[in-house]
This record gives C-alpha cells, structure tokens and sequence, in this order.
C-alpha cells in the first residue's frame, strides 16, 4: 500500500521574519519616524533586518495593501504620499464608521472596560505634557490607540483591522497636512466621549465622535498647491 504524502508545512520563520519587518516599517511610518516620500530600498531594509529581499518585498507589498506604501515600477518603494482629496476621504470615512463603532462599543462596555479606556488616556495626557520629538510620537500613537481600543470592544475583527488601517492612513496625512504643534487628536475631546458613554448618553457620544473627527481634519492644510518655478519660490 503506497504511502500517504502530506504537504510540507509553511515555513513558519519566513512568515514570522515578514511580519516583524513589517510591523517594524508600519510603526515608523505612523509615528513619523518615517517621513512621507522616503525611499524603502529592498536592499537596505534586507540589510538592516539581515533577511532576503525577497521577505522584505512580500513585507512591502503589505505595506502597499494597506495604503502605507506605494511601489513604483522600476523606482520603488516609498512611504506613501497621500494626496489632499485622498486625505479628505479618509477623513469622510471616519466620519461614516466611528460612530457606529462608538455604539457596538458601548453595548459591550461595562465598568472594568472603562477603567482599561481611562488608564489608556491617563497614558495619553501624561505623554501630552511631556517635550521632544520622542514624547510627541507616543503621544501620538496613544490618541490613535483610544480609537483602535473602541474598536477592540467591538468584538468585530473586521472592523478592528480596517480602523487599524484608517488610523494609520490618518497619522500618514497628519504627518503631511498637519498644522498644530499640539495633538491632533486631542485628549480632552476623548475624555468627553468617555464620559458620554459612561453615562449611557450614546447620542452625546457619537455627536462628539464626529466633532472630534472634525477637529482633527480642521487642523490640516488640505490646499491644492500649483508647481512654483525656482525663481518665485525663493523671492527673486
């Protein structure tokens, strides 16, 4: 009788290796470590993570399908340039999910999910009041990880991935577009959406939520800028 043959198993180090590149490039590009427009050499990154280009190009095209990197034939990789009309999308689509996320939060928060949202911007207000470029990054990712932790009570691991992505593409934008030296996702407002739903005001909550959405998209310089010639832009 001829033996069974099963096939042989993913190489699960391959796996691991792509995904820790990946999440290593995605946290610098939104905590803008990684600026917009900068260059993702296959090699270099090879080099630095001491892997094949080929782990660092499937991380790569992660990356692009996520929207946090566009790959250009015969040039590249580059941390993505999104464009003002694509920012005001992101922005409309927030305004769209986040409240009623808000409210397939609510329906599952109680009192120790509450007191896991109120640490989260105590981490969030101590970091505001800190200086420097390193104290402003995390407080960054912590204004974000109010919205991602919303999402996490939703139970729903669609939804949760797709604010990941959201949110991402949003500090992208900020990075860009952003005006304020001061958080765009300011603590205050969270902590009032916190207290709306403590409270059970869900309708004060997700009015809020959009305010806040606003705010955020208030704060960013989304004019079209037509190409100056070198002569005009320096004033000559």
């Amino acid at each position: 009788m001829p033996l069974t043959t099963h096939p042989a198993p993913a190489d699960a180090t391959t796996d691991t290796s792509t995904r820790q590149i990946h999440d290593k490039l995605r946290d610098a590009i939104v905590e803008r470590r990684l600026a917009p427009g900068t260059k993702l050499s296959e090699s270099d990154v090879g080099d630095l993570f001491n892997v094949s280009r080929t782990l660092v190009r499937a991380a790569l095209q992660a990356l692009a399908y996520e929207g946090l990197v566009t790959v250009e034939k015969n040039r590249g990789a580059f941390v993505a340039h999104p464009s003002p009309d694509e920012a005001r999308q992101i922005f409309a689509t927030r305004r769209l999910i986040e409240p009623g996320l808000l409210r397939a939060a609510a329906a599952r928060i109680g009192p120790a999910e509450i007191d896991k949202l109120r640490r989260l911007l105590a981490t969030e207000q101590h970091l505001t009041a800190q200086r420097g470029r390193t104290a402003r990054r995390a407080e960054i990712k912590a204004s974000g990880d109010f919205h991602l932790a919303l999402a996490d009570l939703t139970g729903n691991a669609i939804l949760r991935r797709f604010m990941d992505e959201l949110v991402a593409r949003s500090s992208l934008v900020i990075a860009l577009y952003g005006q304020s030296t001061v958080s765009s996702c300011g603590h205050n407002e969270h902590d009032d959406i916190l207290t709306a739903i403590e409270t059970g005001d869900i309708e004060t909550a997700s009015a809020l939520m959009i305010r806040h959405i606003d705010h955020i998209e208030a704060d960013l310089d989304l004019r079209e800028r037509k190409p100056t010639d070198l002569r005009a832009a320096l004033d000559f």
